[in-house]
């Protein structure tokens, strides 16, 4: 008898384990669902969290200084940024799908809104003349003036606005973009080195970082800044209609992420200065220098919008965008509105 109880006791206690067993899968597969995409129920408050990959670049605080304080964890946001070397090759990731939201210059954000299904979710505002005169035009001692560079050998880091800049510098200088010969490049550190062993007779460079090490190259002088011309330099964030319309929750907090890192970089720019040494080695001074200058504020205003149109009409004009489109109906800002509304004051 007592054999036959421990043999039912034992099935009970087998079958109670399969049972507890079967409940856990089942609340596993709810919960693994719910992460899936937030029209499953996803949110903030869960604890399964949204992977965002960022491109980023090794000068800009901004992602960084979300990801280390929390700002982005505390929205649900599972954070990755990936260092490219300029911000347009960050823009070009979009279109392998290596990032989710990447961030630019008017120019790449305008190729990229040309090529396919993209739309710019804000902007971090940059058009002013002190946003301006950070970028500095790098010469050689014999060039003493703009009109001096006809038939030097300038250089453009490619995929970016630079070619602009040039156009427009130039153009007051009584040259034309055909009177020299651009030289594209991937990254500014090879600017440098051309400068540097004579293949270059011009750059433009931006980063007190940058700007530091230029100004110590032998017979290399500043001949002027981007402030002396009429170009203004506006920035975007942009990302897919598809990840846009996957996950609207989630890019409202991103942005609200943003605004608060923004906000405390400005704050605290020595905490700012460390972060960035730790994370990239930028020196803490160059750091300290441009924090002031270039302030992120997210948001979108009429300035935005002008310099976005002035630059797309050139682009179109000069065949870089073959195929012209509506620029209002590539701007998703309602998501922005709502996270941000005081920050939007551009109107149709």
């Amino acid at each position: 008898m007592n054999g036959v109880h421990v043999v039912k006791k034992t099935a009970i206690l087998k079958g109670a384990f399969l049972l507890l067993l079967s409940i856990t899968f089942i609340i596993s597969g709810c919960s693994s669902n719910g992460t899936v995409s937030e029209a499953k129920g996803g949110s903030a408050g869960s604890a399964a969290k949204v992977k965002i990959r960022i491109a980023d670049t090794s000068t800009n605080p901004t992602f960084r200084v979300a990801i280390a304080k929390g700002f982005f964890e505390s929205q649900g946001i599972d954070a990755e940024s990936i260092t490219f070397g300029s911000p347009a090759e960050g823009v070009n990731a979009l279109f392998i799908k290596q990032v989710d939201i990447a961030y630019g210059a008017d120019f790449p954000v305008l190729n990229a809104l040309a090529k396919g299904d993209y739309s710019i979710i804000a902007s971090a505002g940059q058009t002013t003349d002190e946003a301006a005169a950070a970028w500095k035009l790098y010469a050689k001692e014999e060039i003493q003036t703009g009109a001096d560079l006809k038939g030097k050998s300038v250089s453009f880091i490619r995929g970016t606005f630079i070619p602009y800049l040039w156009d427009e510098y130039l153009k007051d200088q009584g040259l034309a973009l055909g009177d020299v010969k651009q030289i594209g490049q991937g990254a500014f550190d090879e600017s440098y080195i051309a400068l540097k062993q004579g293949e270059l007779d011009a750059t433009w460079v931006i980063g007190s970082a940058l700007t530091d090490k230029f100004d110590t190259l032998e017979g290399v002088h500043q001949l002027t800044d981007m402030s002396q011309t009429p170009v203004r330099l506006g920035m975007g964030l942009v990302a897919s209609n598809e990840f846009i319309e996957a996950n609207p929750e989630t890019v409202k907090g991103f942005l609200v992420a943003l605004d608060q890192a923004s906000t405390y970089a400005q704050a605290h720019p020595d905490e700012v200065a460390d972060l960035m040494y730790k994370e990239t080695k930028q020196p803490k001074e160059a750091t300290l220098k441009d924090l002031p200058i270039n302030p992120w504020v997210v948001g979108f205003t009429q300035e935005a919008y002008d310099s976005l149109a002035g630059q797309k009409q050139y682009m179109v004009d000069n065949g870089i965008i073959e195929q012209d489109f509506d620029l209002k109906g590539k701007l998703n800002l309602a998501l922005l509105k709502q996270a941000l509304p005081d920050k939007v004051t551009y109107t149709e």
